[in-house]
């Protein structure tokens, strides 16, 4: 029994949510997104082996927040991904968690209405529903795990999976990404260092057990087997980038050193883009480059693009919300994002081929 005069003293109210099952049987996956999720994590799969040559690109907005914006970009991504796909792979960001240094929009799941209702449930039929129609386009999917309860809501449906910056350091990610069937990607910490992420590289890749939910919700002790798909994601920190070709030799030593594999994913924002939203196709540019010159560890780029440049904050009027544009970081627009891959994909076409 719970005595109010100890316990619960800052919690205002409770709500049950839908369980993770419900909310599957009511948006099953269909055979079509099943084979998308299943062919996108073994392309990944093979690139982090060595065997599929490509580079894979996690492309798309910062952050989902219109669905018929999210809807035209991904019809427009699946058509440029079939231009570039003898050397580039595309995964389709769909980021509907974002972390907050202080308070902000937490992303669609969180507050689908823009208006700080938070109502949550709203916002997971919502997420999975997109994602559904998304895979169904044939289109592999990336998201932040951020949130160590909504893995059980729509992991079915992802392919690739970020840990930010601020999370990489946290156990509780750690070991939730032990358990994950997709390959994880861990952000160097944001003050640049490459510890935090060898250490959970090193960590993820053994069986944890932890408290979380099952299908039905209920809390249970989880029992992973370990998931030998991380690597490491460079995104610059402390305001100095480290997508160079020196900080990627000092990232391979690292990984050597610890006993990793030497598969580095640059991603051309944050600090590597001194979070200028126009510097991201050098970044990427910088990247091929070094391709180019023999490098054989990069093998992965995260770039934030949606169908129209910049950012804007959210109105208080959402009637004033501009289509396709960011409410949270800026992102380069299509035809930039266009001119980045196919010229990627032209450059680097011979060079991936002969790795």
């Amino acid at each position: 029994m719970t005595d109010n005069r100890v316990e619960n003293l800052n919690i205002e109210s409770h709500s049950v949510l839908i369980t993770p099952e419900d909310l599957k049987n009511k948006l099953p996956i269909s055979e079509a997104a099943a084979v998308a999720v299943m062919n996108g994590r073994k392309v990944i799969r093979d690139i982090l082996d060595g065997t599929d040559k490509r580079l894979f690109v996690v492309i798309g907005p910062c952050s989902i927040h219109d669905v018929d914006a999210a809807i035209e970009y991904g019809k427009r991504l699946k058509e440029l991904s079939e231009q570039v796909k003898d050397s580039i792979y595309i995964v389709m960001r769909v980021y509907f968690e974002k972390p907050r240094t202080t308070v902000g929009w937490k992303g669609l799941i969180n507050d689908p209405h823009l208006n700080d209702s938070f109502d949550i449930e709203e916002g997971l039929h919502i997420a999975r529903k997109l994602m559904l129609d998304l895979s169904e386009m044939g289109l592999p999917l990336a998201t932040e795990a951020l949130d160590p309860i909504s893995p059980q809501y729509m992991q079915d449906l992802i392919s690739w999976s970020a840990i930010g910056a601020r999370t990489t350091e946290s156990q509780t990610h750690r070991e939730m990404s032990s358990g994950l069937s997709c390959a994880v990607g861990f952000k160097n910490g944001t003050d640049g260092g490459l510890t935090v992420a060898t250490n959970a590289l090193n960590s993820v890749q053994h069986p944890h057990n932890f408290l979380g939910i099952n299908p039905d919700g209920q809390v249970s002790i989880i029992r992973t087997k370990g998931n030998q798909y991380g690597h490491i994601v460079l995104r610059g920190g402390d305001g100095k980038p480290n997508y160079d070709s020196v900080n990627v030799a000092m990232c391979e030593q690292a990984l050597e050193k610890s006993g990793l594999k030497k598969n580095i994913m640059i991603d051309c924002s944050h600090a590597n883009s001194s979070k200028d939203a126009a510097l991201q196709p050098l970044v990427a540019e910088n990247a091929a480059n070094q391709i180019l010159e023999g490098n054989k560890s990069i093998v992965g780029l995260m770039i934030e693009s949606n169908l129209e440049w910049g950012n804007q904050s959210i109105p208080e009027n959402l009637d004033d919300l501009k289509y396709g544009v960011s409410v949270t970081d800026a992102c380069i627009d299509w035809p930039a994002t266009e001119k980045c891959l196919l010229e990627m994909n032209k450059k680097l076409k011979d060079a991936l081929a002969k790795r």
